[in-house]
């Protein structure tokens, strides 16, 4: 059970002001079908929508992590990002009236808390899950910033914080097992330097900011004046401001609150890479720029030592539904099922019998695939790919316009189950469709290629 996929079984919603905009958006969070992740979509917007929370619709970290597609975008994700992963659910549909996810009280645990009440329950799918199998270290020089991922059976998180100041002086967070989130990490506000406060401002930021959802410190001693322009800025009286260094009107909720927030920011970002680590991960002075910087070169990592399949868990998209889609009929109809599908990447299966017609002449007494049927078979899964991006696929062709770096590299047989694995190469434009695939049997890489090709309406 604790492999399978989870989501939610009743919708619920939340309202609140944005931290950067200053502007009250509402949330309704609905359950989602297996394999479909965590998409937002933008309902106040004109054919309403869907930004994926994944890499690919990363646009920029500026105090906060922004997604964007066309031009739809969603700022300030990685709180609710890591209440989704706090309660380790894979697939959730957030609907959203503006372009950024309320602050509430600068947690995570808002979300966690409606979205517990909502009822999280498993569904019929195995997760992604990336199991590390050597240590891997990666440093962002501009930040000084280290990540080091070492094998792990679980998920265990350790965090340090130094900022070089004699207020928020150096600190860690752990956390030794996903399930410890709610009760460890997910109140843990986000903060904020004094001095910091007028130039975030002055670029357009923290509009919605408050004492109510940040703790602000303050590096030197804090003059009546600078508390009084303080509480105008933040629409406080300034005599609720108690504390002369942290200025808020409560006391820390940890020693290490801080760098409880910076740990619940961690996994807010990780969560774009829409699987689950099994690993150890040690951060140095985390922060989201570097956090996407490190998720980049952990997908990269991950594409080397991909994500096992298994070809038995329920399908996306089964025989009947690939049909409905692709227009090619047996024997030409190359794929069995879907096992995975998004944005930017699709996973098909072909079961591969001794029933296949072209085994009587490819070869009576050595029956082989012909290569070019395994390309075939391959552009065939990126159709379902291109063809998921409009309403009525029955109504569309899908055409070769280039087939590139082709390699075979072990035969396939009678008996083997072939998986076949596309990502974009580029964005899906004018219904051209550029990806790169490649087909395995087990965890053997058989045969690799680049394709094109084009979508045409026909009816």
């Amino acid at each position: 059970m604790k492999n399978l996929q989870k989501t939610i079984s009743d919708k619920c919603s939340i309202s609140g002001h944005g931290l950067h905009t200053g502007i009250t958006t509402n949330l309704t969070f609905k359950p989602a079908p297996i394999n479909t992740g965590i998409c937002f979509i933008r309902i106040d917007l004109e054919d309403k929508p869907k930004i994926a929370a994944c890499l690919s619709n990363f646009h920029e970290t500026k105090r906060s992590t922004l997604l964007k597609k066309g031009q739809a975008s969603i700022q300030t994700t990685e709180h609710v990002l890591a209440a989704t992963k706090g309660l380790d659910i894979d697939n959730l549909i957030i609907e959203i009236d503006g372009s950024e996810v309320p602050i509430l009280d600068g947690s995570a645990m808002p979300f966690l808390q409606l979205l517990k009440q909502a009822k999280v329950t498993t569904q019929e799918a195995t997760k992604k899950i990336f199991k590390v199998k050597t240590p891997f270290h990666f440093k962002d020089e501009k930040t000084d910033s280290e990540y080091t991922l070492e094998p792990y059976d679980g998920l265990k998180i350790e965090v340090d914080i130094d900022y070089n100041s004699k207020v928020l002086q150096k600190s860690s967070a752990k956390l030794d097992d996903l399930s410890e989130f709610e009760t460890t990490i997910a109140d843990s506000r986000t903060f904020v330097f004094l001095k910091e406060i007028l130039p975030l401002l002055n670029n357009n930021l923290i509009k919605g900011g408050g004492l109510d959802c940040a703790i602000v410190i303050a590096e030197e001693e804090t003059h009546p004046e600078e508390l009084i322009k303080l509480a105008e800025i933040f629409g406080d009286k300034s005599n609720q401001i108690k504390h002369n260094r942290i200025l808020n009107s409560t006391q820390l909720k940890y020693k290490n609150e801080p760098a409880r927030h910076k740990l619940l920011d961690v996994i807010g970002d990780l969560a774009l890479l829409n699987c689950n680590i099994q690993g150890h991960l040690k951060v140095k002075k985390p922060g989201h720029k570097s956090n996407i910087e490190f998720a980049k070169k952990l997908n990269q990592l991950m594409k080397t030592n991909r994500l096992i399949y298994d070809p038995n868990q329920p399908p996306v998209k089964n025989i009947q539904q690939i049909m409905e889609m692709l227009p090619h009929r047996p024997p030409f109809l190359l794929i069995d099922k879907i096992l995975s599908l998004d944005e930017t990447s699709v996973v098909g299966v072909k079961n591969v019998t001794m029933n296949e017609e072209f085994f009587k002449g490819h070869f009576p007494n050595e029956p082989v695939m012909p290569g070019v049927l395994q390309v075939e078979a391959m552009a065939q899964t990126g159709g379902i790919l291109i063809l998921n991006t409009v309403d009525d696929p029955e109504n569309y062709l899908t055409y070769f316009m280039k087939i590139d770096k082709v390699k075979f590299k072990q035969k396939v047989v009678p008996g083997d189950t072939l998986i076949f694995e596309c990502e974009l190469i580029s964005p899906i434009r004018r219904g051209i469709c550029h990806m790169f695939g490649k087909a395995y049997v087990g965890e053997k890489l058989v045969m690799e290629a680049e394709l094109m090709a084009q979508i045409k309406k026909v009816k």
